[in-house]
């Protein structure tokens, strides 16, 4: 198992070599911090705490800079555990690029969804309306609240309330490309979570170290206009200090070779 912090970005497609196009997720995955490590001793599992996106040290709290300190790194804003992991790979305040990752692995992908406010049944959990006209008094409502005798409404009723803010998994995503030197994951489809979310991306649950064969991605390099360079050549030199050659009309031509006779 291995993990990495990283923070949305936006969705945009790729073309690989093989001329197929692929909509992606932009995740940026600047290299996180091991703040903690722990063990089975100390803690009773094993885990390590990653720190992700520098915080002002004025806005960190003392037991946020009482961990960083130790990890001589500065404050950070999110800090997330990944269990199952092989601690004695990692050190205390090593750092984790992108590069732990390869094109073509199966991950999961775990991020808190778009937050969309207080909603009713219909948008919340996808009931139907009742009808509209005729007299009907039933249009969005929730509908009964069950039966009579228990004379309560049992937990788990589907009513209206806040919708969204939840954390959402969605696993056997797929890699597409690594770009180590930007910091950049391209996650094949889509992913939980508005623009700028913090998400974390793990190795598969289901599918632990798979990894599908995908052809590299294409690359377009803009290349600048040539500029055109005036070339003389003595050919032109020598045109430009001719002198013009008067023409002569066949009038002319004609009374001269009759003189000449």
């Amino acid at each position: 198992m291995k993990g990495i912090l990283g923070r949305k970005i936006g969705m945009t497609e790729v073309f690989d070599q093989d001329g197929k196009l692929t909509p992606v997720t932009v995740v940026e995955v600047t290299p996180n911090v091991v703040t903690q490590i722990k063990t089975k001793k100390t803690d009773g599992y094993d885990a390590i705490q990653l720190g992700f996106s520098d915080k002002r040290e004025k806005l960190a709290t003392k037991a946020s800079t009482g961990i960083t300190s130790k990890a001589n790194t500065t404050p950070k804003r999110f800090f997330k555990e990944i269990r199952g992991v092989n601690v004695e790979e990692y050190t205390l305040g090593q750092e984790i690029s992108a590069d732990i990752f390869t094109r073509g692995e199966v991950i999961d992908v775990t991020g808190t969804s778009k937050g969309k406010g207080f909603q009713g049944v219909i948008k919340r959990h996808g009931q139907h309306r009742g009808p509209m006209g005729h007299g009907s008094h039933y249009h969005r409502r929730p509908g009964s609240m069950g039966t009579m005798r228990p004379m309560r409404v049992f937990k788990g009723k589907k009513l209206p309330g806040h919708m969204g803010v939840n954390t959402v998994t969605i696993q056997n995503l797929e890699i597409v490309a690594v770009d180590v030197e930007n910091n950049v994951i391209l996650v094949k489809g889509n992913i939980p979570g508005p623009k700028k979310g913090l998400v974390i991306i793990k190795s598969a649950v289901k599918n632990p170290n798979k990894v599908n064969e995908r052809p590299e991605l294409i690359s377009w390099v803009k290349e600048e206009p040539k500029e055109v360079k005036e070339e003389t050549s003595e050919e032109t030199v020598e045109q430009t200090d001719q002198t013009p050659v008067e023409e002569t009309s066949a009038e002319e031509a004609v009374e001269t070779t009759e003189e000449e006779k």
